[in-house]
């Protein structure tokens, strides 16, 4: 070791006499902060507006976004050209002893040829320390800047960056040792460099080159780790690759001393070579993969909800295949040029259950009789052939629609791209979305899964008396919020079955979540009233949404409930908006309801109800009753009588019958029966969950959460799955306009020209011996 330490001592004294490293490691500071301060300074002029700048610490030093005009984080954005500084470094380190003859000393002198290559690396490795170091001078902005800094998310890009230099140190070495000139052994080394740096964009269509191009992509596995998530198969992968090169420098040197047959050369390598492979092939099995999320919210884990899931799961197997219609838009996503990503979707899930197997099936079908007509005289094999040659695609190993359609019903999928899971002979599908995301997210996914280890809750919606859809897109309709498959948001996606049902021609189903009445426009008979009635009895969930002028219609449903809708209709004064438009709040009953409000409760954050009437309760009846909604007394009242909206301003008119105060809109009613809750939701309003007020973007509402939370306590909470996490602390930059200048001063000329003097002195001091 001390033989090591003392050629480590002579190269490092080498380096640092050079002009070359001091200018690399100038260059790298000044690019980090002209990437850094413009960053910061965007940030401070934006904070003057939007206060709560979440992730400071990711916009700042790791994310992999452009957020507008802010750029990458700076440890990120560095790790693309790491490998422009390593070459100038290397390229003297063994073939300047070979070119000068020195190695021959080398030969003969008392030092093994592991400890000559181990010492010169051990040199390298201190270099790179003082790269890092010199990075370090960053996270002091952090500290000093930004209010709750993240640190150890940061500290692991740290990490990461120094595993990614000293593996191309290694590489450098290696590239060294094969001939007596620096210029060749320099340029060598950039192009094996930028080989192993751009390879993995390479071969993307074939399974066998995408995996081998991938598994030698470097900053690729660099760029997962610094997103926070440190893990041990990418930390050994970088060692191995470190010792597979050092071994190679080793297997060099001694084989230049010795003459050998070209098999014993070339066993050397592959002995090497085989050891490292192997060594890189057990530690990525996935069982015995460790993880270290250091982020704050632990945004790189799947929540606690989600894991409890999968553990639940226990051993068995868990099934997911990908079925990627080759005919239809979505194929684009699902193309084998994208599978390296997609699969890594499925890393955190792997995490927790191992036994997650994917797999991915194409096929070719299309159900549109309308693109028959467009074809007429063509077969769909023949069409699909005629697409695939024009975007060059390989159309070995489709299924024609015959085959697919005798492996699984896709038929409700509209023939995109959609994923079955399958669970102990359960299935359920995972599907994808027409927004920017386009694949399922966390929600979506734990959603499925859990699916598969429960009864999923089944909300049941009246279709007597002309009552809302959950199947049509009209303006008054639930469909987006119950029922859009390829909405992420609509509680088809969130794990709930939907379904309906008429109570004068059939009797509720057993065993549902909730039955939905809303809007009803006809009164029931009373064969239909008596279903309720006996379903309310035995302590079945019930929402009922009314509309005002309806109160001889639903008042009658309400009659055992203790709940009555108020004649009249709730008003509201507003400068923007129709006086119909009422926008209460939550009442203090909605955090009860669901947790999950309690933020928006504290905001006083508002519902949209175009058109509502008000609601009494009697708080002795069977009911524990609570409001949910209240309107504002100092904006909203009840207005009598008959008016017209779209004409004067209304007024407040007490000879007419107005009613001051604030009023409920929504109830919220419980009771304890047959050993379990009875739950009950009324409201005055039953558009605040139809298709129009959910898209409504004039106004700041939360209609869409406030109604999945509704349903989420009708289900026990079972679904929606609880995604909470730890908010962000770090939202606050803790500078002004001066203090961005003193940064400028301190990182584009300050600490550069301190480099730069240090680095001149030492160079005048050689010079000088």
């Amino acid at each position: 070791m001390k033989k090591i330490i003392q050629i480590a001592r002579l190269e490092l004294s080498l380096l640092f006499y050079s002009p070359i490293a001091w200018l690399l490691i100038m260059i790298l500071f000044l690019k980090m902060s002209f990437d850094l301060i413009p960053a910061i300074d965007e940030i401070q002029h934006i904070q003057q507006y939007v206060p709560a700048f979440s992730f400071l610490t990711d916009k700042l030093f790791t994310t992999s976004l452009r957020l507008g005009n802010l750029p990458l984080g700076i440890f990120f954005g560095i790790l693309s050209s790491l490998f422009l500084y390593t070459p100038l470094v290397t390229m003297g380190i063994i073939s300047r002893e070979t070119s000068s003859g020195s190695i021959k000393l080398l030969y003969s002198s008392p030092v093994k040829l592991s400890q000559i290559v181990y010492g010169k690396f051990l040199a390298m490795l201190l270099y790179n320390l003082v790269i890092i170091a010199l990075m370090c001078l960053f996270l002091l902005i952090g500290f000093a800047c930004i209010d709750n800094f993240d640190f150890p998310h940061p500290l692991v890009a740290l990490l990461v960056a120094y595993l990614l230099l000293n593996t191309y140190a290694a590489i450098g070495i290696f590239m060294s040792s094969l001939t007596t000139y620096q210029v060749v052994a320099a340029i060598c080394t950039f192009a094996v460099l930028a080989f192993m740096n751009y390879i993995g964009n390479f071969g993307q269509g074939l399974d066998f080159v995408r995996d081998l191009t991938y598994s030698l992509s470097m900053p690729s596995r660099a760029e997962r780790m610094v997103a926070g998530l440190l893990n041990s198969r990418d930390v050994i992968y970088y060692f191995v690759v470190t010792g597979i090169f050092l071994g190679f420098t080793i297997a060099k040197l001694q084989l230049a001393r010795v003459s050998r047959p070209f098999i014993y050369h070339a066993g050397r390598y592959l002995l090497v070579l085989s050891i490292g492979l192997g060594v890189a092939y057990l530690s990525s099995r996935q069982p015995v993969i460790g993880y270290y999320d250091a982020t704050f919210t632990k945004a790189n884990t799947i929540v606690k909800a989600t894991q409890e899931v999968l553990k639940k799961m226990g051993d068995e197997p868990l099934e997911v295949t990908a079925y990627i219609n080759g005919l239809h838009g979505s194929y684009s996503f699902g193309a084998p040029v994208g599978r390296i990503p997609a699969t890594a979707r499925w890393e955190p899930y792997l995490r927790f259950k191992s036994n997650l197997n994917l797999k991915w099936v194409y096929y070719y079908d299309y159900r549109d009789p309308q693109f028959y007509v467009m074809n007429q005289g063509k077969s769909l094999k023949n069409l699909f052939a005629e697409q695939a040659k024009a975007a060059d695609v390989d159309t070995a190993g489709f299924l024609s629609p015959e085959q697919i359609r005798k492996e699984v019903d896709l038929r409700g999928e509209n023939d995109r791209l959609v994923f079955q899971l399958k669970y102990k002979g359960k299935t359920t599908f995972l599907r994808t979305f027409d927004d920017a995301s386009f694949w399922p997210d966390e929600p979506e996914i734990a959603a499925a899964l859990k699916r598969l280890i429960v009864t999923p809750p089944k909300v049941v919606f009246a279709t007597d008396g002309y009552q809302r859809s959950v199947d049509k897109a009209g303006d008054r309709d639930y469909k987006m919020l119950v029922n859009n498959k390829f909405s992420r948001n609509s509680m088809i996606n969130m794990g709930f079955d939907i379904d309906s049902v008429s109570l004068e021609n059939e009797q509720i189903p057993a065993g549902i979540s909730a039955l939905v009445i809303g809007d009803p426009r006809v009164q029931l008979s009373p064969s239909a009233l008596a279903k309720l009635q006996k379903y309310v009895a035995e302590g079945g969930n019930l929402m009922i949404a009314g509309e005002p002028g309806k109160q001889a219609i639903v008042n009658p449903l309400l009659d055992s409930l203790g709940v009555k809708m108020r004649s009249g209709t709730l008003v509201q004064k507003s400068s923007d908006f129709s006086y119909g438009l009422v926008t209460p709040t939550l009442a203090a009953a909605a955090v009860v309801m669901s947790p999950a409000l309690e933020k928006a409760y504290k905001e006083k954050s508002k519902i949209s109800m175009p058109g509502a009437a008000a609601l009494s309760y009697d708080s002795k009846g069977p009911f524990a009753i609570q409001p949910l909604l209240m309107t504002n007394e100092k904006t909203a009242w009840i207005k009598k009588g008959q008016f017209v909206l779209d004409s004067a301003a209304l007024v407040f008119d007490a000879k007419m019958g107005d009613e001051r105060g604030a009023f409920p809109s929504s109830l919220m009613l419980s009771r304890k029966l047959k050993n379990k809750e009875q739950r009950i939701v009324v409201t005055g309003d039953a558009d605040f969950f139809s298709n129009k007020e959910l898209a409504r973007s004039n106004i700041e509402v939360m209609n869409g959460s406030f109604a999945i939370s509704v349903f989420g306590w009708f289900a026990d909470g079972v679904f929606p799955v609880d995604m909470t996490r730890p908010p962000s602390r770090d939202n606050k930059l803790l500078l002004t306009k001066a203090g961005v200048s003193t940064l400028e001063i301190l990182y584009y000329g300050l600490i550069p020209g301190t480099i730069f003097l240090l680095g001149m002195v030492l160079l005048i001091r050689r010079k000088r011996k």
